[in-house]
């Protein structure tokens, strides 16, 4: 029983890392195309990681994997997919101030948040999902055991806790210096000289502030 929760919990951890990943250079191509430029848009400070995608990877493991029908699997990703762009959305401005998305100018779009044709592609995405990368997955189970893989995943885990940590204190922290709140102990110095404005900016090139 405790081997299938560590197994359940390690594959979890890479199915968010790969779609994290995947949304890198999905944001990368869909600027690219829309833009016609080159933008590198990350969602932590170090390495090609947006995690609303990675988010969004596990939601499909935990949720479609068991659908069999493309067009159940459609709707369910929409559903998903929109509820979870709305949230991470609205959690963003709570905590940081900022939005990195404004669907605003789209048709029916909910407070900007999400819209249907958001919600259109993340059905699409869930389709892809179940047909293609579902079944990767279930191939590559067996590498899970593998004493390498553990050790691996243990560090990789770490710096991930660490990645995510350090983003959400570096934008708590912008956010109080927009607000014209001083550092208050060593913690906030330290973040204030580490990642100043400039830096933070720079990394999240399309979030706004509210």
């Amino acid at each position: 029983m405790g081997k299938k929760i560590i197994n359940y919990g390690i594959k979890i951890f890479w199915i968010f890392v790969i779609g994290s990943v995947f949304g890198f250079f999905a944001e990368m191509l869909y600027a690219l195309v829309y833009t016609r430029a080159l933008e590198i848009r990350q969602g932590l400070i170090y390495g090609p990681f947006i995690q609303i995608y990675g988010m969004g990877a596990v939601a499909y493991y935990i949720l479609i994997s068991n659908i069999q029908e493309p067009k159940k699997a459609f709707i369910s990703g929409m559903i998903m997919g929109g509820a979870l762009e709305y949230l991470c959305s609205f959690f963003q401005e709570i905590f940081f101030g900022t939005i990195s998305w404004d669907y605003s100018h789209l048709f029916m779009n909910l407070n900007g948040r999400t819209s249907l044709l958001y919600c259109v592609y993340w059905g699409i995405i869930a389709i892809v999902y179940l047909k293609l990368i579902y079944p990767t997955f279930q191939k590559m189970e067996p590498i899970i055991d593998k004493i390498s893989v553990r050790i691996f995943t243990v560090f990789f885990m770490l710096f991930m806790i660490f990645d995510i940590t350090i983003s959400c204190m570096a934008g708590n922290r912008q956010q109080e210096r927009r607000n014209n709140l001083p550092a208050d102990g060593p913690v906030d110095e330290f973040l204030d000289r580490a990642y100043p404005d400039e830096l933070l900016d720079r990394i999240y090139n399309n979030k706004k502030d509210v």
